[in-house]
């Protein structure tokens, strides 16, 4: 196969049409846009978008901020800090912070939040941890389980 072989298929390209252009082209006068109005004048009809007057879509939908998630995760989020006060070697979960009156209501799974200093080993099971968290919680010897949400 060469260069010159690769032609479009028989009847597959059309001419444009030739608009005003006369009577006997077949689109002449008006050119098949009708007598007046606005989209019979030359130029584009109207901008994209626009809707004819009427508040268009995409100013109509909220934009950026404030827009709120659907299904949004809910946790219960604890710092670092708080679990500090903790003996060594405990394990730490949502249950157990509620039993030593830590975490006072259960909004959910258990996040732990990386804010604050940890020095104390804690064995730590929690749907998430964010990694400052992780990194503080195996700094201080202690270790980290994800656990599955409920």
């Amino acid at each position: 196969m060469r260069l010159e072989d690769a032609v479009p298929k028989k009847g597959s390209k059309k001419r444009r049409r030739r608009i005003g252009r006369g009577i006997a082209a077949g689109q002449g006068a008006s050119g098949g846009f009708g007598m007046r109005g606005q989209k019979s004048r030359s130029g584009r009809g109207t901008r994209p978008g626009f809707e004819g007057g009427q508040m268009p879509l995409y100013r109509r939908l909220p934009k950026l901020k404030h827009f709120t998630v659907v299904n949004r995760k809910q946790y219960t989020t604890i710092n670092v800090s708080k679990l500090a006060s903790l003996p060594a070697d405990t394990e730490v979960n949502l249950t157990s912070l509620i039993d030593r009156g830590i975490v006072t209501s259960n909004d959910g799974p258990l996040k732990i939040l990386g804010d604050g200093d940890l020095n104390v080993a804690l064995n730590v099971k929690a749907a998430a941890f964010t990694g400052s968290a992780r990194s503080k919680i195996e700094a201080a010897g202690g270790s980290c389980e994800v656990v599955a949400a409920r």
